[in-house]
Order: structure tokens, then sequence, then C-alpha cells
């Protein structure tokens, strides 16, 4: 028998009523509807089938596509005496039948599965023999080629339908177009979907884009207006602990996530964000996905991301608690030109592909119409060298080649070796006297890469062995020797990758089959980051209403508050210019924050906020590590 979805709410989540479409959706499911869900970031898209797996009966499977989110659901499930469980890392086959018993046999209402532990034959037979009450699609635009964030594995979660035939399922994704939509029906095998779409507008964000030559000076004066939690989302990780270490230097409480952090630093460092330990997390774009953080007043974008899809989800982890909060992108000239390099630097065409392709039959020498079946241990980084083909663009290509099963790569090709030393400068100089045998290599690695002290650097084997000469296998034992003798940090890529040739070799004919999807899909992405550069570039439009005519929803009237509206807004000259002299000369008397400011002058907190950005554009104010301004000495 059904439970009733509002007494679940209330009981396990303490809310008295639904938002949005949860209600309907929930509804929907209840009456074994298929379901495509377009919620915006923060809209409580969990609910949506948390609510009517604990109202019905049997376990709901729910496909996430990352370990950090499906921790997160499933530790919030269990403190609410829920029954989870998830299914992630390395379990051995021993440890894996022993979860699927307690799955199947222990009253479990949750199993949360990567779409990668969906296709092992094993889990596949044991949910066969378990009552599955529904399935949830989450992040379900990672199905669509066309979509900002494909993941190939997301193409075979339709395996479900025959797993689970009389369970209906739910589709859920925030931020996509109207193909992508489409897209995620077709490759999911949705039944006669319902689809419910709730508008995207989060009227309590303000957006910005600050063009600026002096980025570091921008972001530490804006994270120093206004207290509360802030994320950076920088392009790189070496760039987040860049960031983070600048804004310390400062005075401001911040640290840097990024996903080659080890298990237990992710949970320390966001466990402290969480608990308003640390104020600014700088971080690479995964960070915050399904963090139930309300409280969080700005989001930055110190890099230019590569589509607005992306953009619209990172910023919508700010406000969630329904209070004033910003997102600002800072940019310059400088910045768009490399962005622009660097996406062409990593969009291999057909021809590149063919020419990947052709090289990799000649380094193994595969003969034509053969090779179907035979797998090789593949040198990335001599293979590049062999042919003088770019790393990266090559990488992408192998990449393109693996999804379209014309090859298969063993999972460590997408690992990337690394290295950061922990001992002083003095201590490596007297290592270094003591240990002749290794000094080519120390100073060898110390005048290719800058920063090595200071963050976990990729390194190139293979170019370093080319340098001082000497064979690679070499190069990675003297530096587990150096990691064994405590002088760094050594994490190491294999170099025997596994490759196995999928199809016999047709040259130019085994691409042809997908050249024109290769084509489409890098003219869409394209077509994204222009959208994303026209964003930018945006003087007249207010920026929702450019968001949200993207997204395919009308909004009938500017917000006001961005940067576009600012500008076009009447303001008298003469108003501005007397709130900045009675702020200037309040400001000479002593330091004081924003809210003081306000208090003291009873203008719009807006106008202040205005006029202490220009006073700090000026240089005529600073502000200091309690976030007061005064007299820039």
């Amino acid at each position: 028998m059904q439970k009733n979805p509002t007494d679940i709410l209330q009981h396990h989540w303490g809310f008295k009523s639904f938002k949005g479409s949860q209600e309907k959706i929930i509804n929907a499911l209840l009456r074994n509807h298929d379901v495509l869900a377009l919620m915006p970031t923060g809209g409580g898209k969990s609910l949506c089938y948390q609510i009517p797996a604990l109202a019905k009966d049997g376990l709901c499977i729910v496909i996430s596509p990352l370990v950090s989110l499906i921790q997160d659901q499933v530790q919030r499930l269990k403190k609410m005496n829920l029954k989870a469980m998830a299914l992630t890392g390395r379990i051995g086959a021993d440890e894996l039948i022993d979860l699927l018993d307690n799955c199947q046999f222990g009253g479990y209402k949750f199993l949360y599965l990567s779409p990668e532990r969906l296709q092992q034959s094993l889990v596949q037979e044991r949910l066969q023999q378990i009552q599955i009450s529904m399935v949830a699609i989450d992040e379900a635009h990672c199905v669509s080629q066309w979509g900002h964030d494909f993941r190939p594995a997301y193409l075979k979660c339709n395996i479900l339908k025959k797993l689970a035939p009389g369970a209906p399922m739910i589709a859920l994704t925030a931020t996509t177009t109207k193909e992508v939509s489409q897209d995620i029906m077709t490759a999911l095998e949705l039944e006669d979907p319902l689809v419910f779409k709730d508008s995207l507008l989060r009227k309590n964000i303000v957006f910005h884009v600050k063009n600026t030559e002096d980025k570091l000076y921008q972001l530490r004066q804006l994270i120093g207006i206004e207290s509360g939690s802030s994320i950076v989302y920088a392009g790189t990780r070496r760039a987040t602990v860049e960031i983070a270490a600048h804004l310390k230097s400062k005075g401001i409480n911040a640290d840097f996530f990024h996903g080659g952090l080890v298990s237990y630093e992710k949970e320390q460092k966001l466990r402290a964000w969480l608990n308003n330990d640390i104020d600014t997390m700088t971080a690479t774009s995964a960070f915050g996905m399904g963090v139930d953080k309300a409280d969080v007043r700005k989001v930055v974008h110190y890099h230019i991301p590569d589509s607005l899809e992306s953009y619209f989800q990172e910023v919508g982890r700010a406000g969630r608690d329904g209070l004033l909060a910003k997102a600002v992108l800072l940019t310059n000239e400088q910045d768009r030109l490399q962005a622009k390099k660097q996406f062409a630097a990593t969009q291999p065409d057909v021809e590149y592909i063919k020419l990947c392709y052709k090289k990799l039959n000649a380094y193994f020498q595969i003969p034509y119409s053969e090779g179907q079946g035979q797998t090789f241990s593949f040198f990335f980084n001599d293979f590049c060298h062999r042919y003088g083909l770019n790393p990266l663009l090559t990488y992408n290509a192998m990449k393109i080649l693996d999804q379209h099963s014309v090859i298969s790569l063993s999972n460590a090709f997408a690992q990337k070796t690394t290295v950061q030393f922990m001992a002083k400068k003095q201590e490596l100089f007297t290592y270094i006297e003591n240990h002749r045998a290794l000094e080519a290599l120390i100073k060898t690695v110390l005048r290719t890469y800058g920063g090595i002290f200071d963050y976990e650097t990729p390194i190139n084997t293979l170019l370093i062995a080319k340098k001082i000469s000497r064979p690679e296998k070499e190069i990675h034992a003297q530096f587990e020797r150096l990691q064994k003798d405590g002088i760094l940090e050594y994490n190491s890529a294999k170099s025997d990758i596994e490759l196995t040739f999928l199809l016999p070799r047709e040259d130019d004919k085994t691409i042809n089959t997908f050249g024109q999807k290769v084509t489409h899909f890098n003219n869409v992405k394209k077509g994204k980051f222009e959208d994303m550069l026209a964003y930018i570039d945006n003087t007249s439009v207010c920026r929702s209403i450019f968001l949200l005519k993207y997204f395919g929803e009308k909004m009938k009237s500017p917000c006001g508050q961005c940067d576009v509206c600012l500008n076009k807004r009447k303001q008298p000259l003469s108003e501005l210019k007397k709130i900045k002299t009675d702020v200037f000369e309040l400001l000479e008397q002593h330091a004081m924050t924003s809210k003081e400011l306000t208090n003291s002058l009873h203008y719009e907190e807006s106008l202040i906020i205005r006029v202490l950005q220009e006073l700090l554009d000026e240089e005529k104010i600073t502000v200091n590590e309690k976030n007061q301004y005064g007299p820039y000495r």
C-alpha cells in the first residue's frame, strides 16, 4: 500500500508542502509514468525520486556520475534512518556479492550506482532478482553527446529498461536545451514520458561580468565585499592551489579543492567548508554538485567556462536559501584569447582522428583488414613523440576512438603522472650531495616544471627521460626511490596502458562511419563556447534575460540588478557623487563594513555596494581581514 507523499515529506524532511513541479512529478511516478524532469540547481530534484521510492515497495536504483555526489546522498539518507547503499570504488567480487545480498534481503530502499558499475554482469544479474520500485537517472544530460558533460557509459543506462521492465524511470537534469532533452528521452528509451520543466529563473542571484586586467586584485576585493561563504571556480587544478594561496596571503580564509586530492583530504576540506571553518573554496567545476549548502553568497568564475550550461549549473549553487547572492565572472581580453586557443587545442577534427588511427595501426604494425581483438601495451608518450603528435589533441582523439568502439583503452589511460617535492630546498641540496646518481633527474625536473614545491604537478616522464638520456622505466624507478626517501610525492600513471583493437583495420572507412557525428559534435561544442563568449561580451541585454532565452524560457522584465541593468539605470551622477563623498568621509573617520555604512547613511544597500566597488577600483579605499573598509594608505 502506498504512503502519502506529503506525510513522507513532513516526517523525514520537515517540510509541509512541495515546491515547483515536485508534487506533479511524484504523482506521475506513483502512477508508473516515465518522467523527464528539468529543474534548476537547488530546485529539489532528489526529492522527486526519493519520496515516491519511500511510498512504494521495493528498491529504487539511482544512477549518478560522481562518487562524491553518491556518497553525499547516501550519508544524508542514512542520517534520516533510511536504508541506502552505494556501490563505488574498488570492490572485490566477494564483497560485491555480500553487498548485493544485503541489498536484496536487507530491506534497502535506495541503491546508488555509477553508470560504469551498472555495466558489470554480476550487478545486472542480481538486479533482475530484486524488486525494483523505480529508476532515477541523475544528471541525465550526461547521456547526450550534445550536452555539456557527455559520459559514454550513460548511453548504456537503457539496460535498466530490460532489467526492471515494470519500473517507471525518471531522468533529471538542471540545464538542457531542446536538442539535449530529446536525446535523453531517446537514449534512455523513456516510454511516452511526461515532461516537467520548472522556471530556471533565480531572482535572488545577481549576475555580473567584470572586465579587469588584475583579476586577483578584483577577486580579493570582491570576496571582501559582504561576508558569507564563497566558491571560486578555476579552470585547472594548479590554478585552484595558486588562487587559494594568494587569498590566504591576503588574510582571507580560503582553501582549494580538486579531483587530484585523496579521499580523506576531500572529505576534510568539504566538511570544513560546510561547517563555515573555511569561508572561500577555490575549486574545479565538479565541486558543489549535490552538496547541500544553502548560504553560499558568492560564486566567482576566475576562468571562462566552456558552455552556458556549465556556467549556469555552477552559479546555481549560490543562494539556495533564497537570500541575495552574487554570480561574478572575472575576465579580460587576454582571457578570451587564451580560452579560444585552449578550446581549439582540445577538439580533434575527423582528419586528425583518421591520422591518429593510421599511426596507431603503423605503431603496432597492424595489416589491412586485421587486428580485431588484439591487445597491446600502449606507451602513449612514446607514440606521440614518434609521430610528432600533439599529446592533448591525441588524447582526445583516442577517447573518441574508444567512445565509438574502434579501440578499447584501459582505465589507466585517464591517469597522469604527477610529482610534488616535499623536502625543503636545503634538505634537497643535502640529499643530492649524498645521492649523485639522482642529481640529473632532480635538477631536470626543477628546471622543467615551475611551482613543483607548491602543488601536485603533471609531468611528462618520456620528455624527462630524453633530456637526461635515460630509459623511461629508469625514470619511474628513480621517482619511486625519491618517494621512498621522503623527497617527493609521486603518483604514477601506468606506462603499460592496454589498448585493444575492436575492429579490423580499414583506415578512413572505419572513421567515416561516425565522422559526421564527430563534425556535428565539434560544431555544437564550438557553438556553445561562442554562446558563452557572447554572454560575456553582452552589454545590452539583461543577463538573466540572456541566460533564460538560451534555455528556451522568456522573462518579462529585466532584473534591474545585473551589471548590464545597472549601467542602463539613469542614476543621477550627482546622487552617486554625493553617496561616494558621504561614504569616503565616514571611512576616513574609522573602518566600517558595508552593512554598517548602509545603516549609518540610509542609502540603498545596492548603491552603497556599487560606490564601494568604484572606490576599490579607483584604489581610494581598501578592505581588511574583518571585511571593513578604510582609506587606501
